[in-house]
């Protein structure tokens, strides 16, 4: 059996849990476990643990994050990033100037409400199984923390920030938090998770190279 922590390079289109079981698919094992959830459209950094390092899951879980956020302003849809349905389009005629200073006043501890599209359970349930049933619940707001905000890049309507964060912070949630303080609504147009804690994204392996490792008897 093999022990130790595989720093995976997630793609599009694979929930956490398809990472999950396609590794096992690839190493013959099933003690596999992986270390925090990302939405399928989301990629980047996903630290998995195996043999007996799945005790560390929730450490590394409880570690801060860093991710690259493109935000689309302008725009609001039901599950706050753009794979969603549209719910409300507005002009956008916000100045750089303030939308600097909106997305940094974030930067620091704030409640945020998490959304009804994700994993999140409420009474037993996962908010997304009921989100696809129609039903929209009250959350309760969660304290999350943002220690680092830095804006890359303005081509309105796009913004693209990298965010340093706690656990349990929805970076979706929070795009569309920033295009409500602005006054135009915001949907989030995409997400790579570029780092948690020492383990980052040059460094990850896809799991087309694990594979191949594991065929090579390298791994």
């Amino acid at each position: 059996m093999i022990s130790g922590i595989l720093n995976i390079k997630k793609e599009p289109g694979f929930t956490s849990h398809d990472v999950v079981a396609k590794l096992r698919g690839i190493v013959h094992q099933k003690k596999i476990g992986h270390t925090g959830t990302l939405d399928p459209d989301a990629t980047g950094v996903l630290p998995v643990c195996l043999g007996k390092a799945t005790k560390l899951c929730d450490i590394i879980g409880d570690w801060d994050k860093t991710y690259e956020a493109v935000l689309l302003l302008g725009r609001e849809t039901d599950t706050e990033d753009t794979s969603g349905q549209t719910l409300k389009e507005r002009e956008v005629t916000v100045t750089e100037e303030e939308i600097r200073d909106i997305i940094l006043s974030f930067q620091g501890s704030y409640d945020q409400i998490p959304p009804m599209y994700s994993a999140k359970k409420v009474n037993g349930k996962k908010l997304y199984e009921l989100a696809r049933q129609g039903i929209v619940i009250e959350r309760k707001p969660c304290p999350v923390t943002l220690s680092s905000i830095i804006i890359k890049k303005i081509d309105l309507p796009y913004v693209t920030f990298e965010v340093t964060c706690s656990k349990g912070t929805y970076i979706r949630t929070l795009c569309q938090d920033i295009g409500e303080k602005l006054g135009c609504g915001a949907a989030m147009a995409s997400l790579v998770r570029t780092q948690v804690d020492r383990f980052q994204l040059e460094d990850a392996l896809t799991l087309e190279r694990i594979e191949a490792l594991q065929k090579e008897n390298e791994l």
